[in-house]
């Protein structure tokens, strides 16, 4: 008897919140595994959906009221066992967004977890989880791709702590900052001054036509 594959969309969706990387997590309403968390996900509609990247668009949105600034495709999972219901394939993607975009409201409600504790999800949502983190501290090493978690308007100096929180290390402040002229995906917002404890300081923003800037050199 032919057995029908189940094919979905799975988003891992981070943010950096109290200094930590963070994942968006929901807690599923329906079998299997109804009432635990799981990552935000559903089904493509092949009437509706043009690619997996509509279908993956489209849940972020219905799951989160988000539209992320960055989502990539990540890694497609598949087999017989990762789901009870049959086999299945499941097209993963992961975002990043600032953590003032994430308002969960009587609708829309999900839960933060950090990285570094997420708990035993179903499917296999935590090696998906495991592959999205990989993912985005290795591109963070040689991208722009952490600007992304910052608001519209930054500093250096949060530029340069966004970068730290994702690879676990410290970074050399004079390094980076030598580093910065070379890069043309930041630009400095004119009259845009934040004042500080000891001085002010710029604010910059990403540039709307480098959504993505590789650098010659890792960070």
């Amino acid at each position: 008897m032919e057995q029908n594959i189940i094919v979905s969309v799975d988003v891992v969706l981070f943010t950096l919140s109290e200094g930590q990387l963070k994942i968006v997590l929901l807690r599923r309403e329906r079998d299997p595994y109804a009432g635990q968390l799981a990552l935000p996900g559903g089904y493509i509609h092949a009437d509706k959906d043009r690619d997996s990247l509509a279908s993956a668009e489209r849940v972020l949105l219905n799951k989160t009221g988000l539209v992320s600034p960055y989502l990539e495709q990540l890694y497609t999972f598949s087999g017989g066992v990762r789901d009870p219901r049959g086999w299945s394939l499941s097209v993963a993607y992961y975002a990043l967004v600032h953590e003032s975009l994430l308002v969960p409201d009587a609708e829309l409600r999900f839960e933060l977890w950090p990285v570094a504790a997420v708990p035993d999800l179903p499917f296999d949502h935590n090696r998906i989880v495991d592959h999205a983190a990989k993912r985005l501290r290795d591109k963070s090493t040689y991208t722009s791709l952490p600007c992304h978690l910052l608001p519209e308007l930054f500093t250096l100096t949060e530029l340069q702590q966004t970068y730290e929180h994702i690879l676990g290390v410290a970074l050399d402040k004079s390094v980076f900052r030598r580093k910065l002229p070379e890069l043309d995906f930041l630009e400095a917002v004119p009259d845009a001054i934040r004042q500080g404890k000891h001085r002010p300081a710029q604010l910059y923003r990403l540039r709307p036509d480098r959504r993505l800037t590789i650098f010659d050199k890792p960070v």
